[in-house]
């Protein structure tokens, strides 16, 4: 890391790039920017998938200048931070969404903060930061969740003393849900069992059209400068409603996420005319998954699709998220809907203080770098709304 400054040239010269030492058993690597004085608020933000802290360059600076120590992390699996072990075959415990809490808790302390100012979470960020909340709202006093709705923590059966029948079965919902999108006319696959299958590391990680192309592929489909994207409310979770998204989410079984991008790479003038992801700022990405691959990224969804692994989750069981809480999507963004019911949990049953649903216009997935300054206008009020820019955060 010290043999080349850290994004080629392609951050914002405010940002700097550094490892943060001994946080819940890794080397965690941070970009920050309003470092330069100290006593400022602590924004923190939390990347998801295949992201890296990289991702939040564009918007760092506007809540730098607005007077916020902002700091984004490479989560567990992801780019320069190390102590996790990588291989299919590597225990998962530690990937669990509570130990991922707990590095972004031992994150807030290794900077020297009791509490955060902003709390953003994107993607699988958003679960990870929803489960701050939850746990900790004595650190985490406000919470922004992108992409990503927050449904509430898995529920132990209620009222039950008086029936026969056993309270808790083994939950098959995910094993069900497979075979029937497998037995559809045209059989498909949901990408969260594809991305949790061995091979999905060796073929994200070698693909046929190289790194660099699958990964160009791969942001334009889901962003909003792919005019496919007009995503809507689905009515169940069934395979055929399922099945209305395109295929990047529910793939074409037997087709590898690669293999699936790869009609949608765009263009040559598409790419020359795509100003939040250029292709330097793309070859970061290929530069930093080229080194690590894939699988400690995958990790995660791994543990999402075990219901063994989530057992832990149900100590929460019938808590609620507390604090101020809003979510933010993009108009063009299949994420919102990719759990159909999860918004209407969020906003009806797993939160108490959640304003608005914001959906950014001309933003599909990559909210933070296509509409980045529209994105640090709704953090920026939002903040000044719950008075969080105000509040002593050290």
């Amino acid at each position: 890391m010290t043999t080349q400054p850290y994004g080629g040239g392609t951050l914002p010269k405010e940002i700097r790039s550094r490892m943060i030492r001994g946080v819940n058993g890794l080397d965690v690597h941070i970009l920050e920017a309003g470092h330069e004085s100290p006593g400022r608020p602590l924004a923190l933000l939390l990347h998801g998938f295949p992201d890296l802290a990289y991702g939040w360059r564009h918007v760092m600076p506007i809540l730098a200048d607005a007077g916020y120590h902002v700091v984004a992390p490479d989560q567990r699996g992801y780019g320069r931070t190390t102590g996790w072990v990588d291989g299919y075959d590597a225990p998962l415990e530690p990937f669990s969404l509570l130990n991922m809490t707990r590095d972004v808790l031992g994150l807030v302390s290794a900077l020297g903060y009791r509490r955060t100012a902003m709390l953003v979470g994107h993607d699988f960020g958003s679960p990870v930061a929803a489960y701050c909340a939850l746990a900790r709202p004595d650190v985490f006093p406000s919470v922004v969740l992108m992409s990503a709705p927050f449904p509430g923590p898995p529920t132990f059966p209620f009222d039950t003393a008086e029936q026969e029948e056993p309270s808790v079965r083994p939950n098959t919902d995910n094993q069900k849900l497979a075979a029937a999108l497998a037995a559809l006319d045209s059989p498909r696959e949901y990408y969260q069992q594809y991305l949790s299958a061995r091979q999905a590391n060796d073929d994200l990680w070698h693909p046929p059209q190289g790194l660099h192309g699958f990964l160009r592929a791969f942001f334009y489909v889901k962003s909003a400068d792919w005019r496919g994207n007009k995503p809507y409310p689905l009515k169940g979770r069934t395979a055929a409603d399922l099945a209305q998204m395109p295929t990047y989410y529910v793939m074409e079984l037997g087709k590898t996420m690669p293999e699936t991008v790869a009609p949608f790479e765009p263009s040559a003038a598409e790419v020359q005319a795509c100003k939040w992801l250029t292709e330097p700022e793309l070859g970061v990405y290929t530069d930093e998954y080229g080194r690590t691959g894939f699988q400690g990224a995958l990790q995660a969804y791994r543990v999402v699709s075990d219901p063994g692994l989530n057992a832990e989750l149900r100590l929460f069981s019938g808590k609620t998220i507390d604090v101020p809480s809003l979510f933010i999507g993009g108009r063009s963004d299949w994420g919102t809907y990719a759990a159909p019911g999860a918004l209407d949990l969020m906003r009806t049953k797993a939160t108490t203080k959640m304003g608005e649903i914001e959906l950014i216009d001309g933003a599909g997935h990559w909210i933070q770098q296509e509409q980045p300054a529209r994105l640090g206008m709704l953090l920026l009020a939002f903040a000044k709304e719950v008075g969080a820019v105000d509040r002593a955060s050290r």
